[in-house]
């Protein structure tokens, strides 16, 4: 980095902080951005720190939201009778693309995962519990990933809620063992929520 001007180097380390990004990508934003106009470079800027002073969760399912309440919450066309448990915000945006699901959703903001020091109660579980009872749910559906934290974060909700009488049911037809829901196809997803299986 010694031979980049001192904040050109900056900025490339920055961007190789970005998940996916690499030296060599990182690189190529850097330039973009110098050959880019000071107008363009200052519209991301302001983007950035927007997203950072104003996006917050939904006090309701803890999605990104601009507003105390998300957008899916607020909506009257939505079944509270159905929720989707989704692991992060990126799963529920996948699921929506679909328009396929009409019901309310609910983000963990994570996976139970010991080896990571993460465990359920540092996850949005307990606050589910009271939206089961306000919506009248009767059927949750663990939309997490097919990965070991994913199946271990699932086996954790159906021993939590199976006692209260609640159907809950599981995707998995067409992921693959592993697979990210953020990467998954439209079709595969529809597939995957219509062929859910009961936990």
């Amino acid at each position: 980095m010694l031979h980049y001007a001192r904040p050109l180097a900056r900025l490339v380390a920055e961007l190789e902080k970005l998940p996916g990004i690499g030296p060599k990508s990182a690189q190529r934003m850097a330039f973009h951005f110098l050959r880019a106009p000071h107008a363009d470079a200052e519209r991301l800027a302001q983007a950035i720190m927007e997203v950072k002073e104003k996006i917050v969760f939904c006090r309701e399912c803890f999605n990104f939201a601009d507003q105390e309440v998300c957008d899916v919450c607020r909506s009257p066309k939505r079944d509270g009778t159905v929720i989707c448990v989704v692991a992060e915000p990126r799963d529920l945006m996948a699921i929506e693309r679909t328009a396929e699901f009409q019901g309310l959703y609910h983000v963990l903001q994570g996976v139970i995962s010991p080896q990571e020091g993460i465990m359920p109660d540092m996850l949005k579980i307990k606050e589910l519990l009271p939206r089961i009872q306000r919506h009248n749910t009767t059927e949750i559906i663990v939309a997490t990933n097919p990965t070991v934290e994913g199946e271990a974060t699932a086996l954790y909700l159906v021993r939590l809620l199976k006692p209260l009488g609640i159907k809950v049911t599981r995707i998995a037809h067409g992921l693959p063992a592993g697979g990210d829901l953020d990467y998954a196809d439209q079709a595969t997803l529809i597939s995957a929520l219509q062929w859910r299986r009961e936990m």
